[in-house]
């Protein structure tokens, strides 16, 4: 039960609702921190879950959950939730968890987990698929590619996700997200192991010697991840081997701190544009 043994965790902090009258952790919110985890380890593999379960066909039941507590959480502690495939069996996956406060163990968990046909809920065996991207998950595997391309090779798949993103979600008119660029941009768009694309963004040249990089988006079950990063960094990899000395995007303030984390910095006033506020932001390639 040592931290280093878990190559994912969940970070929770522990609300005032879930403390009981010994004013510790009430013992069944372990199981929906467990469950809270769980649901973020599939997002780890890029894997968002609904769609990844209606592409191999099947649906996951819990068979058992077994809880072993060694200490107690309190209120504000923060935690770190541990989760990892322990076993893959014929049709059952067994997960192993722990609870950490630091780098002590408070509690620790197996699920087992059993991988059914979607229409009958009868056990069926686990698809090769998702056994092979379980492996190699824990063998510390990249859970993404990137690829960069033209709009003839890329644009179904980025036009699917702005689509989404850009059009359903946030209300975009759609005479207002499609434009003329698209067709001489740079696209790039990150694929999960099915082939799934979760995420894009386009480059193309603002001024001589400056990049712009826009239209980012990301598939809304993957935001949090590192989707996202990994396409920004793409698109910044093929700015500087183009010679561009310097990287502009127009940044939704809400995204900004994103930005700012891969090194880009605001510049002037916050703007509308399509009705949102946005702000410039730029870094040096």
């Amino acid at each position: 039960m040592k931290r280093n043994e878990y190559r994912f965790t969940e970070r929770l902090r522990v609300r005032w609702a879930e403390v009981d009258m010994q004013k510790i952790v009430f013992n069944g919110h372990y199981l929906m921190y467990f469950d809270t985890a769980v649901s973020g380890y599939w997002r780890a593999m890029a894997a968002p879950y609904e769609d990844t379960l209606k592409y191999l066909g099947g649906d996951l039941f819990v068979r058992k959950s077994t809880l072993e507590y060694h200490g107690s959480a309190r209120y504000d502690d923060v935690l770190d939730v541990g989760v990892r495939c322990g076993r893959i069996g014929n049709s059952s996956m067994v997960f192993n968890g722990v609870v950490f406060r630091q780098d002590e163990a408070l509690v620790s968990a197996e699920l087992v987990y059993v991988f059914t046909d979607a229409e009958t809920r009868e056990p069926k065996p686990v698809p090769q698929e998702l056994r092979e991207l379980l492996q190699n998950f824990e063998a510390g595997k990249p859970m993404t590619t990137v690829r960069v391309g033209s709009w003839d090779e890329l644009g179904e798949d980025a036009h699917r996700i702005r689509s989404t993103v850009f059009i359903e979600e946030q209300g975009i008119p759609a005479d207002m997200e499609w434009d003329e660029a698209d067709a001489g941009c740079v696209h790039a768009v990150a694929y999960n192991h099915f082939g799934a694309p979760l995420a894009t963004g386009r480059l193309l040249e603002h001024v001589p010697g400056v990049a712009k990089i826009g239209r980012m988006a990301v598939s809304q079950s993957m935001r949090g991840s590192r989707v996202g990063k990994a396409v920004l960094d793409a698109l910044m990899k093929t700015a500087r081997e183009r010679g561009y000395r310097e990287a502009v995007l127009h940044a939704q303030v809400s995204a900004s701190p994103f930005y700012v984390r891969s090194g880009f910095v605001p510049r002037g006033s916050v703007f509308d544009e399509v009705g949102i506020p946005h702000v410039e932001m730029v870094c040096v390639l």
